[in-house]
């Protein structure tokens, strides 16, 4: 029999012995926007050969040697989503759109003696927003899967004890007692259990199979997602020139990330075999967390008008703490209505994540002082993100996830820029692999982007726009119901930034 907590109020907050996390969660918390000032912007972020902006820091550190001059910018963006949405070739659409003060830096200039080798000195602090994880859509379709595959998945195995309140036990209680005794697999059981979408095959307490008390092969499901929240990385900068052909730079990075999202699936079915024909499952988390990185870089000057740089930026070590709570709602032929609202919070232990690391090679033409080409080269291999601690068997099994199922992937990024006088024009293109082995779960990602800058002398101001689409098809529960709606993503942002020379 299982050990029966002496509770005399309902416990809200249960701190959890297993975790939920899954390998989508270390890709979302390792990718990154094309974000940055909207000179960074116009030219699709090909800056890692030409330093002179602050976003470039973000790619090479080398870059603030570059200015000749101290320098500070100030960044607004408007930034637009559109899904596309095909579950079951039942289509869906939506629109977001929100406003960000996504970069502001600066960086001081410190001039060497005239007879050092080492011409100049830089020290510099930039902020920018790397990813913003503001998203919703809606997925709804007929599908011959149904819900309770999703409950049977992690009752199986699962005694009946544990399913069974005791006398002056609450669910809410029980629940609690799972996720701080055993973890997240038997608290979804207990919901399956109690909500009388799962019937165990035996009363027998010893028993662990389970029945579903769903029927029928067509069940009409909803699927309502939104998230909220931001990575952002504060970046603390040192760089210098040896000579007229060399740029030296580093950077200290600190990274904090903060994401919400919620969920409620609704499925209905009028299959006369069927003695549960609706069922309301809603998921909320929380996630906070902070990280620290490095970068090193160099710039090189080769003659008059080629630049070659390369950069490499180490993994990210975050500390990620999470809260979820949960609830259910069915309809049941002789139970009536059930709702199963534990009312708790779970807390997981924290946990650590290791992102993966990146490198940058770069190449850019200048042509004189009338324009510029340039050309970056990243390198990432998403099989090195990892949870720790590794031995944690949950951790353990999605670390194993990620080497199946992740891969490098490379991305292109070509920028250009023209001037006439004060008046500057600028265009880039970029492309980004899939770093997923089979391609469809995140597809490979296309953008372009252009836009316009003018220079008053100690005061600049640039406007950009940029345009990325890419799709994902990302399943709706990662046991059971691991059906996935096709969805096709288009992001575009508006950028403004103002920019003093000191």
């Amino acid at each position: 029999m299982k050990k029966l907590l002496l509770i005399f109020t309902i416990i809200m907050v249960g701190a959890l012995s297993a975790s939920a996390q899954t390998s989508l969660d270390a890709y979302r918390y390792s990718s990154e926007e094309l974000t940055g000032t909207a000179r960074f912007q116009a030219m699709s972020g090909a800056f890692g050969a030409l330093g002179g902006d602050l976003s470039a820091l973000n790619v090479n550190p080398a870059g603030s040697a570059v200015f000749l001059n101290s320098f500070a910018s100030f960044t607004m963006d408007r930034r637009s989503s559109e899904n596309e949405v095909n579950y079951f070739n039942e289509y869906t659409s939506n629109e977001d759109s929100n406003y960000n003060f996504s970069q502001a830096g600066g960086i001081l200039v410190f001039n060497g003696s005239n007879d050092s080798n080492w011409r100049k000195f830089t020290l510099g602090v930039n902020y920018a927003e790397t990813n913003n994880y503001d998203d919703s859509f809606i997925a709804q379709g007929v599908n011959n899967n149904s819900i309770d595959n999703y409950f049977l998945g992690y009752a199986e195995g699962v005694p009946l004890d544990l399913l069974e309140t005791v006398e002056g036990e609450s669910v809410a209680e029980l629940y609690s007692y799972l996720g701080e005794s055993y973890g997240y697999g038997e608290q979804q059981a207990l919901l399956g259990y109690q909500g009388y979408i799962i019937n165990p095959v035996s009363t027998d307490l010893e028993n662990t199979s389970y029945t579903s008390a769903i029927a029928g092969s067509a069940f009409d499901q909803r699927y309502s997602f939104a998230s909220t929240g931001l990575n952002g990385k504060l970046s603390f900068n040192f760089a210098t020139q040896y000579q007229d052909f060399l740029y030296l730079g580093i950077n200290l990075n600190s990274h904090f990330l903060n994401y919400e999202n919620s969920s409620v699936f609704i499925e209905t079915n009028n299959n006369t075999a069927s003695d549960v024909d609706y069922v309301e499952f809603r998921n909320r988390l929380n996630t906070a967390g902070d990280g620290f990185s490095f970068q090193v870089g160099a710039i090189a000057k080769v003659g008059e008008k080629l630049r070659l740089g390369a950069a490499y930026e180490s993994p990210t070590w975050y500390n990620i703490r999470e809260e979820a709570s949960q609830s259910l709602e069915t309809d049941h032929a002789t139970e009536g209505t059930s709702v199963v609202d534990p009312n708790i919070i779970n807390v997981y232990p924290d946990y650590t994540l290791q992102t993966p690391g990146k490198i940058t090679g770069s190449a850019a033409v200048l042509f004189g002082g009338s324009g510029l080409i340039s050309f970056d080269y990243s390198y990432k291999d998403y099989t090195d993100m990892e949870f720790r601690p590794e031995n944690n068997i949950d951790f353990e099994i999605e670390n194993a996830n990620i080497e199946n199922d992740f891969r490098a992937a490379s991305s292109y990024r070509v920028g250009g820029e023209y001037r006439i006088q004060n008046f500057s024009l600028r265009a880039g293109y970029r492309f980004e692999q899939s770093p997923y082995e089979n391609e469809t779960t995140v597809s490979d990602l296309t953008g372009y982007s252009g836009g316009v800058g003018f220079n008053f002398g100690t005061v600049k101001l640039d406007l950009a726009y940029s345009r990325a689409e890419y799709s994902t098809a990302t399943p709706l529960f990662n046991v059971g119901l691991t059906d996935a709606p096709e969805i096709d993503r288009n992001l575009s942002n508006i950028i403004l930034t103002l920019s003093f020379g000191l």
